[in-house]
């Protein structure tokens, strides 16, 4: 459609940035460096990512009025992956009345004169954090795990070679694994540190923190226009003004879900026609930086320039 001469419009169309970490991914993955960068990179992403056509350009000879920033972080489960060097957990095999099981060295469990059956529990990453929830959830701060499940092996001490332990025999004597939050907490802070959850990851909402409070309280948010700083503040001075809410404290979010409840600029924010601007985030902190690293998605952080833009009429 021609373009009308002479005549411009001026909507109120924010424009829109973000990062995204995939689902059993780190942020590491994303972005392994200290500086989030926004607008600059917009290629190969969707519209939930960015409304951007051009890196760190407005559409065309347009040009914007910035009245607001926003930063706005998903809160979504996250998920681990499965395939992660988790240490062998082992752990004795009891009854119903907690006596541990006994077994013969030809694999029959005997009542008495036996040999202590032993559960090596070798699961991956999201197992085990699934298992440390529903221990913690428990009155009993434990939880029950299958002899028969997989990534379970049963053993003995000193077992002959070529014999082992009977899983059916071991079942039918009511033989089961408990294992404490505090020995399955171990398996997963054993994990090497680059893959390691945070705690407000492992255990979200009952007072490890959030991922959200993680976030905006250790990075300070730049907006740059013309390599020229506008505004620099840390994150928690930008609230989304978006999102989920409820004040049941069974979840979180960055500011309440109004436009209004969001940080505007006392007076606006000119962005000129092919004028290059970029928002940053930086994690100042080494030792918080590697942490924050280790954040594992699903995770999208959107940075929102809210405002007018002035474009031709077609």
């Amino acid at each position: 459609m021609a373009i009308v001469q002479g005549i411009r419009e001026k909507v109120h169309l924010p424009i829109y940035d973000s990062l995204t970490v995939e689902a059993a991914k780190q942020l590491r993955d994303a972005e392994p460096s200290s500086t989030l960068k926004f607008f600059v990179d917009v290629q190969k992403k969707t519209k939930l990512e960015t409304n951007l056509q051009s890196a760190s350009l407005l559409p065309h000879y347009n040009t914007f009025e910035a009245r607001a920033l926003r930063v706005v972080i998903s809160d979504l489960p996250p998920v681990f992956p499965e395939k992660v060097g988790v240490k062998t957990l082992t752990l004795d095999v009891t009854d119903e009345k907690g006596k541990t099981v006994l077994v013969s060295s030809i694999g029959n469990v005997v009542p008495q004169n036996g040999k202590p059956v032993k559960a090596e529990i070798k699961f991956g990453l999201d197992r085990l954090i699934e298992l440390v929830r529903q221990a913690g959830d428990n009155d009993e701060q434990s939880t029950e795990i299958g002899v028969d499940e997989e990534g379970v092996s049963l053993t003995a001490p000193n077992l002959e070679t070529g014999k082992r332990v009977d899983v059916g025999a071991v079942t039918n004597a009511g033989g089961r694994v408990i294992a404490s939050v505090a020995e399955l907490e171990d398996a997963v802070l054993d994990v090497d540190e680059r893959e390691r959850p945070l705690k407000e990851q492992i255990h979200r909402n009952n007072g490890a923190g959030t991922v959200i409070g993680k976030l905006i309280y250790n990075t300070v948010t730049t907006l740059y226009v013309g390599e020229k700083i506008m505004i620099q503040m840390p994150t928690w001075f930008f609230p989304a003004g978006a999102g989920p809410y409820t004040e049941s404290g069974n979840s979180t979010t960055h500011g309440k879900p109004s436009p209004t409840a969001t940080f505007r600029f006392a007076e606006p924010i000119f962005i000129d026609k092919q004028q290059n601007f970029r928002v940053e985030i930086e994690v100042p902190n080494t030792d918080t930086l590697k942490e924050i690293q280790r954040i594992y998605g699903p995770l999208n952080l959107w940075v929102v320039l809210d405002g007018y833009m002035t474009r031709d009429v077609q």
